[in-house]
């Protein structure tokens, strides 16, 4: 091929691996490796995720020039020696050169990572991007704004765990930080913490507690947590009698004793849910939910600006989302589709394309989603699902799912690319009428084989979205809880959670026409253009971003149906 310049942005060895593409500035696909290997979560190198994106490109590993990792070693480095500072308090002696020495380890972890990199691409230059840059860079890029302020909150990024900065020019962006928090102030450190303690995974299932906390009263803890996590003028801090550092070494617990004995013991996964661990859980949703306000009007106050951006994992907490729009500080609050780890694999390509200096403006990652790997024209053998049949649909396909959806069905769409990021974006999903009764103890029991509380998401045509939601701005990702109008309470009570919010996504026809189409059809029936949306998966295991992964999923839940590329396959 012609000389062009060839970025490669990789998330690997940590959690989440992703890679990302851009060829002369141009976003090529964004894939995650889970998608492909279906491990959850996965660390490993995401190799099925950059073949697929040189392929995409027609070159090969030769003619990358750069590769950007989304870490830099020596951030790592500088915090070990400050952990010594821990030495002065008798509450933090016992770990201060525990920390130092995993803050050391993690250093060198990350330069043999580097090194790796090197190996698999010896002609290509090897980046380290500071974590909190890749992700400010790919919260403001997939904006499309010309400005904003932008907060990244999350566990940890070499020391950062949240940074204020002020980005422009979303095609060719520069993001300057004003403001950064470091370890061991650490919001994400902290919800993962309460995540574990109450008997799920952490770094994983923080969705689970943020739905357990509407189920809770907050009272019982709300002093606790009020000391626990301290707001300060300028953000806050950890309490280490309630959250002691953070050592990157196995065994140091993130919980104190003093935490347990004011709460209540450690909750194992098969023990049941008791009114102290729902309490417990709405305390920390409504701290962090204040946090985050805070946050934002610092943001709000530091850059002037009346947008803003939100990046990092803390940001996947979409009821405090909800409450920054719902706050009126910004005309208008944004959420990347990957706002996690694994969009900063898209965040570190950015990095090493703005300080090349290329005249050329970014394209294909302002406001898309729809990014991964396509299987329109794959051939599909279901001899390895003997239980399954198939047929093939003509013209008319979504009114013919409208149909089934509306007689009460559970239908899997896959079609088209993978979405980026967590949620399932009408690509790889789950859909289903809202207006069933049993619908949600359905999807929850035979499908998602998980907790009986937690909620589901609606998908609504925008242009309706005002009758059953109150957000008042677009939601395309289904980042946000929003408020409900009556009328959602009235037809649609199956997306309502019990603190009375919805997660909702609205879509327009140039974002999914299809999935508009089913919508429009499904209104057509019911006068409802609203439909249930949930990953196309079952508890445990990541979204299916492969043919054989979604008829495993069918094969294996209580799916009615799956429509895949047109076809309608059924047991």
């Amino acid at each position: 091929m012609d000389h062009s310049n060839v970025i490669l942005g990789v998330c690997s060895y940590t959690h989440d691996s992703a890679a990302a593409l851009l060829v002369d500035g141009q976003l090529i696909g964004f894939a995650e490796e889970e998608r492909l290997n279906g491990r959850k979560h996965t660390s490993d190198y995401p190799g099925r995720s950059v073949d697929w994106l040189l392929r995409e490109a027609g070159i090969t590993a030769g003619d990358v020039d750069a590769v950007a990792y989304n870490f830099q070693p020596v951030g790592y480095l500088y915090e070990s020696p400050a952990a010594l500072r821990l030495v002065s308090s008798a509450t933090t002696r016992d770990r201060a050169i525990a920390r130092a020495v995993g803050f050391a380890r993690v250093a060198c972890r990350t330069r043999r990572r580097l090194r790796a990199l090197s190996r698999r691409f010896p002609t290509a230059r090897v980046s380290a991007v500071q974590h909190h840059r890749a992700h400010q860079l790919v919260a403001f890029a997939a904006s499309g704004w010309e400005e904003s302020a932008v907060l990244v909150v999350d566990s940890l990024g070499e020391r950062q765990t949240t940074t204020i900065a002020h980005a422009h020019d979303a095609f060719r962006p520069v993001a300057r930080t004003l403001h950064s928090i470091n370890d061991p102030a650490s919001l994400g450190y902290a919800y993962g913490a309460v995540t574990e303690h109450l008997g799920w995974r952490r770094g994983d299932e923080e969705g689970t507690v943020m739905a357990l906390a509407a189920l809770g009263d907050p009272d019982r803890f709300r002093h606790l947590f009020a000391r626990a996590v301290r707001t300060t003028p300028t953000g806050f801090a950890l309490d280490p009698a309630y959250f002691p550092p953070r050592v990157l070494i196995s065994g140091y617990p993130r919980t104190s004793h003093r935490f347990i004995e004011e709460t209540c013991p450690e909750r194992h996964q098969s023990e049941p849910v008791l009114d102290v661990h729902r309490d417990l859980a709405a305390a920390l949703q409504e701290r962090t939910d204040q946090v985050m306000l805070h946050l934002a009007r610092r943001a709000r106050a530091v850059t002037g600006s009346r947008r803003l951006s939100v990046g990092g994992g803390v940001a996947a907490n979409c009821v405090s989302i909800g409450r920054i729009v719902q706050a009126g500080i910004f005309d208008e609050v944004f959420v990347p589709p990957a706002p996690g780890d694994a969009g900063t694999a898209i965040g570190a390509a950015i990095a090493i394309h703005a300080d090349s200096r290329s005249r050329r403006p970014l394209s294909r990652i302002a406001r898309t989603c729809y990014l991964g790997p396509s299987f329109r024209d794959q051939h599909l053998d279901l001899s390895h699902w003997p239980g399954l049949q198939q047929k093939f649909l003509g013209i008319e396909v979504a009114e013919f799912l409208a149909d089934q959806l509306s007689h009460g069905m559970i239908v899997g769409l896959f079609q088209g690319p993978v979405e980026a990021g967590p949620r399932a974006l009408g690509n790889r999903s789950i859909l289903a009428s809202p207006l069933q009764a049993d619908i949600v103890d359905r999807l929850n029991a035979t499908v998602k084989f998980r907790e009986p509380f937690r909620p589901f998401a609606p998908v609504v045509l925008a242009g309706r979205a005002e009758e059953f939601f109150t957000l008042g701005q677009e939601a395309p990702y289904m980042s946000i809880a929003s408020g409900v109008t009556d009328l959602a309470r009235q037809r649609i009570p199956s997306v309502v959670h019990a603190n009375g919010t919805a997660r909702l996504q609205t879509v327009t026809q140039s974002q999914n026409p299809f999935l508009c189409d089913v919508l429009r059809a499904f209104a057509r029936r019911t006068d409802v253009p609203v439909l249930i949306n949930t990953s196309l998966n079952i508890k445990g295991m990541p979204i299916c971003g492969t043919p054989a992964m979604a008829l495993d999923c069918l094969a294996n839940s209580g799916l009615d149906a799956l429509l895949l590329e047109g076809r309608w396959i059924t047991k």
